[in-house]
């Protein structure tokens, strides 16, 4: 049995991979073996033909940032005349438009603007929850949050609650990057560590928040960084369930490809074998994280699809609207009745949940009529 198949048998009977068997994987190029053996694994983890989806809206409330990552387009440094900080008054119509085409879900990203107190951050969210009651908000990366840290003076502990008790539901995982310092440095040296981030993280899972956890790739990292990424968030998901924290910790995990067009960190762009080899490995290797979401907006609805078979049981969100990304160059964008069809031609049924992956609407029928509010406007 050669080094790979006796890795793959390993995930097979259940076995956790190591950090070796993480680079023999790498190390492989039979892509589509190591898929099928994700995909077998997700079947056993959710052996129901479907596929859920999100409806969901990403508000950019501001693009002031002050740690100038290399691979961001996005980002305007303070003081710049293009920089933004969005009317509380835009922020409620965006969400009331969300809620409006069945959306439930706010993620709420933004830079890291030194010239935002706590407040504004903790007023804003009560002023959501009182007006849109029903939405979640899944908002604010370990970034910003370390950011808010800085501004206010106070400690991790305090700002997770301020911003929990105001009305922040869960964390996304944006900014890990590659949770390796080398790496880190050299793309980003102002933006923290990866300790800092899963700091920030296992914080938010001991008061009772669930999170994401994310991974970009094809940002000059090695292999090995790339498997000590997915063991550093498989060890934070053991801390959260061996010290039985209020929470299930990380829900999902993201992985994509760095997006090099207008950013000053000229890379190659990775293709879609690169990232159906690493999402498939991630699959294997993080067995204690129930969900994988496709990264069908940096990869494209056709790969999206492809990701259902290598490790995903989700196909993320409708993503109403998006800027970081588009940003740089990437602008897949679906509406929900496309978003259906791309479920429906792989095999599964469509079902819309919540950022808790509790099911709202199971779509069985592919003749059903959808309702005309319930079909997104074309981007």
């Amino acid at each position: 049995m050669g080094a790979v198949d006796a890795v793959l048998a390993k995930a097979l009977r259940g076995e956790r991979l190591g950090f070796e068997d993480g680079l023999v994987l790498f190390a492989s190029n039979e892509i589509e073996k190591i898929g099928h053996v994700a995909n077998t694994i997700k079947m056993r983890m959710h052996p129901d033909p479907i596929t859920t989806f999100v409806i969901g809206r990403n508000i950019n409330y501001t693009n002031i940032c002050d740690v100038y990552c290399r691979f961001c387009a996005f980002y305007r440094p303070p003081g710049s005349p293009e920089g933004y900080v969005l009317p509380n008054e835009t922020i409620l119509a965006k969400i009331e438009e969300t809620i409006h085409y069945g959306g439930t879900e706010i993620l709420m990203q933004g830079g890291t603007n030194p010239d935002l107190p706590l407040t504004y951050y903790t007023d804003l969210l009560r002023l959501i929850k009182r007006t849109h009651p029903s939405i979640t908000m899944h908002s604010f990366s370990p970034a910003e949050i370390h950011k808010m840290m800085d501004v206010s003076q106070l400690v991790l502990p305090d700002v997770l609650r301020a911003l929990h008790d105001a009305g922040l539901d869960s964390l996304p995982g944006g900014g890990a990057e590659i949770l390796d310092n080398r790496t880190r440095k050299r793309i980003s040296r102002l933006k923290g560590t990866w300790e800092q981030w899963i700091e920030v993280m296992t914080e938010a899972h001991r008061i009772g928040m669930h999170t994401t956890a994310t991974m970009v790739i094809g940002l000059g990292e090695t292999m090995e960084e790339r498997v000590l990424h997915l063991l550093r968030v498989r060890d934070a998901q053991d801390v959260c369930r061996n010290e039985r924290f209020p929470s299930p910790g990380f829900l999902a995990f993201i992985v994509w490809t760095f997006q090099p067009e207008n950013t000053n960190l000229p890379l190659p762009r990775l293709g879609a074998e690169a990232y159906l080899h690493t999402l498939a490995i991630a699959r294997l290797m993080l067995d204690n994280i129930p969900h994988f979401q496709s990264s069908w907006v940096t990869m494209g609805p056709d790969v999206g699809k492809q990701s259902i078979a290598y490790g995903c049981d989700d196909f993320g969100s409708t993503m109403i609207e998006e800027n970081v990304v588009s940003a740089a160059g990437a602008t897949h964008k679906v509406n929900i009745a496309l978003l259906l069809r791309l479920i429906r031609e792989t095999g599964h049924v469509p079902v819309q949940r919540n950022t808790q992956y509790e099911h709202i609407r199971v779509f069985n029928d592919p003749d059903a009529p959808i309702e005309r509010d319930f079909v997104l406007p074309q981007p």
